[in-house]
């Protein structure tokens, strides 16, 4: 089931006071997370809250990989229980922890396998080690063990809820992630579930770098911490997530009949790369040149499995329509600029928040200056990143595929994605199709849509069998005299 199947927006809570959308946003979550292999069959439960204080949960002892709408049930401020079956027995979790927040209105209790492994071993993921990762997932908390279902349980997550943070791993039982909706509380948990399988990932290759962050950043002491050593947790104070966004009407209005059918297929393949596991949450920036000097591109805190072409944001020379904030986090009305204070360069005016990386200038920068690229996307997948949160290069030469699509994947600092920076030009005019930024990010670059992707796909599997293949031995790259072979086969200069 999508939004476009039940008709129904995923990021408006004003929207959930009818029980009939309530329900449907519950089956679709849990539809969601357990097809993208984050709970098991019997396993995790979520609810959210309306206006009137109902608590709508999924229920105990059903089947979680085929839940439906008339599964979920309701249980009112007053205890009265409405409904097919018995709430989940984590109610009183939920309960505890939407009486300490009344932000918070949805919650995702799920056994994502790397976040369970790294309750088991009680840790918390530092959610630092990329500033994106960073804002979504914001402090995350640590409960330590009680019985499943208990008063105790209740009462140890609630009171992590109470400080402040927005996710928590519970001790030996997994994580709960929520948020000011269904969608966010997704986000949060995709987001820090990607984030530790990026950690154990770069365990096999390197030594993880914690970026430094100006005290503009206002980003509190990392997330992460060893609970079975310091026994501590995190502190407060982290950035505040921007509100929904707003939005103009729709990107159709003023669009081409070209530029509708341009926006339709970076939606497509923004649910393509959910399905593959190259985008999640709200992670995720797709765009494509719609013109010499406009382009098309995904906004921010949308869930990228459920973009649809209203949706896009389309960029021109002095104007921006459709959505108010690209996800390439372009600001200059109403928001911070670049270091430096200037406009991008191709002019235009925007207003929306800032994107993690900074980059307000760089995907309209790389379309003036390489004519022939007309695809840009930036994203976070597991295995790339744990290449990115290490400072390793990736060494492409694993197959044949991997070195002729991408050739090679040069690492640049973060800093590279400041105003005025060329280390990214520079190794894109060297022949390198994609750049892998530390700490932030891989960028890569097609001359269309599908050309992008299908070099982002090759990418993460390279990325992934280098990994795998350290645990079963030394890594042994195609020789130099194959790499001279496949030049000549595929017309190749050096």
């Amino acid at each position: 089931m999508t939004s476009a199947d039940n008709d129904i927006g995923l990021r408006h809570p004003e929207l959930w006071d009818t029980p009939d959308r309530m329900r449907k946003e519950l089956a679709n979550t849990m539809g969601h997370i357990y097809r993208h292999g984050m709970t098991t069959t019997s396993g995790g439960n979520l609810s959210a809250i309306d206006g009137l204080g109902n608590i709508w949960i999924t229920p105990s002892g059903t089947d979680k990989g085929s839940l439906m709408p008339d599964d979920v049930v309701c249980v009112a401020p007053d205890g009265t229980v409405e409904g097919l079956h018995r709430p989940s027995m984590e109610y009183p979790l939920h309960r505890e922890v939407y009486k300490t927040r009344p932000d918070i209105r949805a919650l995702i209790h799920a056994h994502p396998p790397v976040l369970t492994s790294f309750s088991i071993v009680h840790r918390i993921p530092d959610t630092s080690v990329v500033r994106e990762w960073r804002k979504i997932c914001r402090s995350v908390g640590y409960a330590g063990y009680a019985i499943p279902g208990s008063s105790n349980m209740a009462e140890m997550v609630a009171s992590e809820f109470s400080k402040g943070h927005d996710a928590v791993i519970m001790e030996n039982h997994a994580v709960v992630a929520g948020g000011r909706d269904l969608a966010e509380a997704l986000a949060r948990l995709e987001a820090l579930e990607c984030c530790a399988g990026a950690i154990h990932a770069a365990g096999f290759i390197g030594e993880v770098v914690i970026p430094e962050y100006a005290p503009e950043d206002l980003f509190d002491q990392p997330s992460g911490t060893d609970v079975s050593l310091s026994g501590g947790h995190p502190t407060d104070g982290y950035v505040d997530l921007p509100g929904r966004d707003s939005a103009l009407g729709s990107g159709g209005d003023t669009m081409s009949k070209d530029e509708e059918l341009l926006a339709d297929e970076i939606c497509r393949m923004a649910v393509r790369a959910c399905n593959r596991g190259l985008m999640y949450g709200y992670c995720g920036t797709v765009s494509a040149r719609s013109g010499s000097d406009s382009y098309l591109i995904t906004p921010k805190n949308i869930l990228r499995c459920e973009l649809t072409r209203q949706d896009i944001t389309m960029v021109r020379p002095g104007e921006v329509t459709g959505n108010l904030t690209p996800s390439n986090g372009s600001t200059i009305t109403g928001g911070d600029t670049p270091s430096g204070g200037s406009v991008p360069s191709d002019g235009s005016t925007r207003t929306g928040g800032i994107c993690s990386s900074g980059n307000t200038w760089l995907i309209p920068e790389i379309y003036r200056r390489f004519t022939t690229v007309n695809a840009v996307i930036m994203t976070q997948p597991m295995y790339l990143m744990a290449f990115a949160v290490t400072g390793k290069e990736i060494d492409v030469r694993t197959i044949p595929e991997s070195w002729l699509l991408l050739r090679k994947i040069p690492v640049v600092p973060a800093t590279a994605l400041t105003l005025e920076k060329e280390e990214i030009f520079a190794k894109l005019a060297a022949g390198s199709p994609s750049v892998l930024i530390s700490n932030d990010s891989v960028l890569v670059t097609g001359e269309n849509l599908l050309q992008a992707f299908d070099r982002l796909e090759v990418a993460e599997m390279t990325a992934r069998s280098l990994i795998v293949g350290q645990s079963l031995g030394p890594v042994k790259p195609i020789s130099s005299q194959d790499i001279s072979e496949l030049r000549k086969a595929f017309g190749i200069a050096e």
